[in-house]
């Protein structure tokens, strides 16, 4: 590989905080960003989920630091930047990973479901960016990546105008259609288990949806963050980036 397309996308000697990384998109986005060279950061409320990232982290040798955290806690989530800083030195990437999923429809929702809905996807990830912007413009750069929902684009752009002149990007990512255990929901069987025949139907009927005839894989989002996360992408601030397979979205 050519030098410079190698340091346009090495994250050597950085360090990289990443919510949700217990499962999913964050656990792959841990792998890829530290095989990338940067020493992980990993946040997650489930503990047990997070051993096991970092045991597959380990296994590629990477650098490696974790801390259970409820990004819904504004206290831990700063607690989470400062023992990010003692761990790894400073942060150059922020990625708002942590999410959760309302699988019931809208008449059928209960308050207190909301309510964990928007503490998770919003006000997490509000924290989260609260917590990487005081850190980054203080150092003079870093790059800042959201898991993206409509309140979330409002505050990527937003957050892209009042860290920019500090030479900090802020971007969000919205997936297409991932199979991770946040979806699982829908062929998961009475016991707990998996119904493999549902879950191959409910895969080919998304694959019909995109122009690819494919659907996504964690890897798929976790090399747009390492994209976001570079160099490569200096001159990117501001914006949403669908990798979707092609899916027509709002």
């Amino acid at each position: 590989m050519h030098q410079e397309i190698e340091r346009a996308f090495s994250l050597d000697g950085r360090s990289a905080v990443i919510t949700g990384a217990a499962s999913g998109i964050g656990r792959q986005t841990a792998i890829t960003l530290a095989q990338a060279g940067a020493h992980v950061v990993l946040a997650d409320i489930d503990e047990a989920g997070l051993a096991e990232t970092r045991v597959a982290v380990e296994a590629f040798d990477g650098q490696v630091s974790t801390r259970q955290v409820d990004v819904t806690d504004r206290e831990a989530v700063e607690a989470l930047a400062d023992y990010a800083v003692e761990a790894a030195g400073r942060i150059d990437v922020w990625a708002n990973i942590a999410g959760v999923i309302l699988a019931v429809p809208i008449v059928d929702a209960l308050e207190d479901q909301l309510d964990r809905l928007i503490d998770v996807n919003l006000k997490g990830t509000y924290w989260g960016c609260a917590a990487a912007a005081r850190r980054m413009t203080a150092q003079g750069g870093g790059s800042i990546i959201n898991i993206s929902s409509a309140g979330a684009d409002f505050l990527t752009r937003t957050l892209a105008h009042e860290v920019g002149p500090f030479g900090v990007r802020a971007n969000a990512i919205a997936p297409g259609f991932i199979d991770t255990p946040m979806i699982a929901y829908r062929y998961r069987t009475p016991d707990g288990g998996v119904d493999e025949a549902k879950r191959a139907a409910i895969l080919e009927d998304r694959a019909r949806g995109s122009v690819l005839g494919i659907t996504g894989e964690p890897s798929d989002i976790a090399y747009a963050i390492l994209y976001l996360a570079s160099d490569a992408a200096r001159f990117v601030t501001g914006q949403v980036l669908r990798p979707n397979g092609g899916v027509a979205m709002p």
